[in-house]
């Protein structure tokens, strides 16, 4: 039935950088989602969007989201938010996803930040750099909204991996840690999984692909 298996990065092979961004609120003594919540207001056009879409540079994102979390109340920048992108790589969604590229397709499809690098390579680190890399090298294909000029949930980015695979959306499944961006994912046809940890993620792979990824 499933001829691929498209995942997103960062939150789903990586661990989620929400996590960071709730360290980080109470350490400031922000709202806790405070930044989430400028992230969905306006989300099609505010500076996170315009930043992975490659409208706007680092720079401009900088000044861009101070003057939105300043108009929430609070001062926050965006190279601060930036910092705090680059999770932990999941190993058992790593060795998920070699189990399945030695059967099936798979793919990418990555929200991204154009000179930060692809998925969630933002590490400063250059050995967790490097782990991020290597991981990214295992998809067969990857589509990054900063040079496709488009992001989630916009309907386009998973018809051009659909497209760029060789495939129908009703042969793929889709995995994301965000529930946005699985909606048209689903409503093209693909199969859904909102990933809320690795384990998690991994049964309901394992039930919908028949076989053991552990």
């Amino acid at each position: 039935m499933f001829k691929a298996v498209l995942w997103d990065f960062g939150g789903v092979m990586t661990s989620s950088p929400f996590e960071a961004f709730n360290r980080f609120e109470k350490e400031q003594g922000l709202p806790k989602d405070f930044i989430r919540s400028i992230n969905a207001t306006n989300p099609h056009t505010n500076a996170w969007a315009q930043l992975e879409s490659a409208e706007i540079d680092v720079q401009d994102f900088d000044l861009l989201f101070a003057a939105e979390a300043r108009a929430k109340g609070h001062t926050v920048r965006g190279q601060q938010v930036l910092g705090l992108l680059s999770g932990s790589i999941r190993p058992e969604m790593v060795k998920a996803l070699t189990l399945i590229k030695a059967k099936l397709q798979v793919g990418c499809i990555t929200n991204n930040v154009k000179s930060l690098g692809s998925g969630a390579g933002m590490a400063k680190d250059p050995q967790r750099t490097a782990q991020f890399e290597a991981v990214m090298a295992l998809f067969d294909t990857v589509i990054e909204s900063s040079k496709a000029g488009i992001r989630k949930p916009d309907p386009r980015i998973y018809t051009l991996a659909c497209e760029t695979m060789g495939i129908n959306p009703t042969e793929a499944i889709f995995l994301d840690d965000l529930g946005i961006n699985l909606k048209p994912a689903k409503a093209l046809g693909m199969t859904t999984i909102k990933v809320l940890d690795a384990s998690q993620a991994i049964i309901e792979l394992e039930t919908h692909l028949q076989m053991s990824l552990r």
